[in-house]
């Protein structure tokens, strides 16, 4: 294409700039027009994808009948398929009368489907019907019915993402796309910010009938450097709001301009972004449900500690297993003299002051598990051996003070008076 015929597009159009991404996005879109192909526009939000539907509608043979640019994400999915195919009357809750869907309403011209990546997956399979053989069929009716539009969509997802992920179907994926087109952003086109800054300051100017705005040398360092993640739309929108409020002073120095610019907290392209975020999501997904592991867990035990206190015989028990309760609860054993009988210090966070309990000698408790020590070394069960038998002996067989001097629990040193025959001692 030469750059006449360039010049002359983007003028008819209202397209401001001359970066090669832009320029190459304009030819291809003037390239593909004359056809009846499908098109893919692919670009961030606020690049602008719309006037590319409109390039090729109106350089095609269809430019005198109908364009109608929809946004599939603003419809929502109960109605999606009434609006495109149209239904029959009484077809649904509502449905009064017959209604021509935009596919019927369009017969001849061309549809521009925006954010196709929020179509719902059963509407994906009737535009793909359309697609390959230009038919549909209405809501509520079985009439096959024909219409011959054209299909432009546009998108600011990664499609072939979501085909992965299986939000959008691969067949339709690939029969929209026969010809990409993707609009670059803002940030990737260099000067054209600083030409379409001065367009819009131009604009405002007339419609509010003030002085032009214009910038200094050093804010337009400032500009060049912005990444505009709203792009052409946010950067409309800074020099409307910067047109009205400098009433005083129309020459915008850079510390003015940043004023009016919202910080940024990445210099990471959007997609990027956007993955990470949802990469985060998914580990906090996760840190969620192991917290409400830990919470069921404890809520657990509180149950069964309250069902072993319910019944007095139970504290014998409770002291047994203290270890699955200490997080709820710090308990120790407070040592007396050999001739009188261990005190049981429950203390607990509800309370300043320690309740006691008068604890019984628990030789008759039989050993719950069935571990064993299988692996140890015979030299070590022997010396093992050696020191219970010190130990109880120290202690008249009080297996509660054994254990404390030991440092184990009870129902550990019950298991091993079993496991080296004791019980007679």
């Amino acid at each position: 294409m030469s750059e006449s015929e360039l010049r002359s597009i983007k003028q008819r159009f209202g397209i401001i700039g001359n970066s090669d991404l832009l320029n190459h996005a304009i030819t291809v879109a003037a390239q593909v027009a004359p056809t009846d192909m499908s098109v893919l526009i692919t670009g961030e939000s606020g690049s602008g994808k719309e006037s590319f539907s409109k390039i090729i509608h109106h350089l095609s043979p269809r430019k005198h009948n109908q364009f109608i640019a929809i946004n599939c994400g603003s419809i929502p999915e109960g109605t999606i398929d009434s609006e495109l195919f149209g239904h029959e009357k009484g077809s649904f809750t509502g449905a009064h009368e017959a209604r021509k869907g935009y596919f019927e309403v369009s017969n001849g011209g061309t549809i521009f489907l925006d954010e196709i990546g929020e179509m719902p997956l059963a509407t994906q399979a009737r535009l793909l019907r359309v697609l390959e053989n230009g038919e549909f069929i209405k809501v509520g009716s079985s009439k096959v019915q024909k219409t011959d539009v054209r299909v432009v969509a546009a998108t600011n997802v990664n499609l072939v993402k979501n085909v992965d992920n299986g939000k959008f179907r691969e067949d339709l994926y690939y029969r929209l796309s026969t010809v990409p087109i993707y609009v670059p952003p803002l940030r990737e086109r260099g000067q054209d910010i600083d030409l379409l800054f001065r367009k819009f300051a131009s604009d405002f100017s007339e419609r509010y009938r003030v002085k032009p705005i214009t910038l200094t040398e050093d804010a337009k360092v400032v500009l060049l450097k912005y990444r505009f993640p709203g792009n052409i739309r946010q950067l409309k929108n800074i020099v409307e709001q910067i047109s009205v409020l400098s009433t005083d002073e129309k020459s915008i120095d850079a510390q003015q301009l940043n004023s009016y610019l919202p910080s940024q907290s990445t210099s990471l392209p959007a997609l990027y972004k956007n993955q990470d975020k949802e990469s985060l999501s998914e580990r906090d997904l996760l840190y969620k449900v192991l917290f409400d592991m830990k919470k069921d867990m404890n809520e657990l035990k509180k149950f069964v500690l309250k069902v072993l206190k319910s019944d007095s015989p139970n504290k014998e028990i409770i002291d047994d297993h203290s270890e699955l309760f200490e997080d709820l609860e710090t308990t120790s054993i407070i040592p007396r003299p050999s001739h009188e009988e261990p005190v049981l210090l429950n203390i607990k966070s509800s309370s300043n002051e320690p309740e006691i309990y008068d604890a019984e000698d628990h030789d008759d408790i039989q050993d719950i598990t069935h571990e064993t020590e299988e692996d140890e070394s015979l030299s070590l069960e022997k010396k093992e051996k050696e020191l219970i038998i010190k130990a109880l002996n120290k202690n008249n067989n009080k297996r509660k003070y054994a254990a404390l001097d030991l440092g184990i629990s009870e129902r550990t040193l019950y298991r091993k008076i079993k496991q080296y025959e004791l019980e007679d001692l």
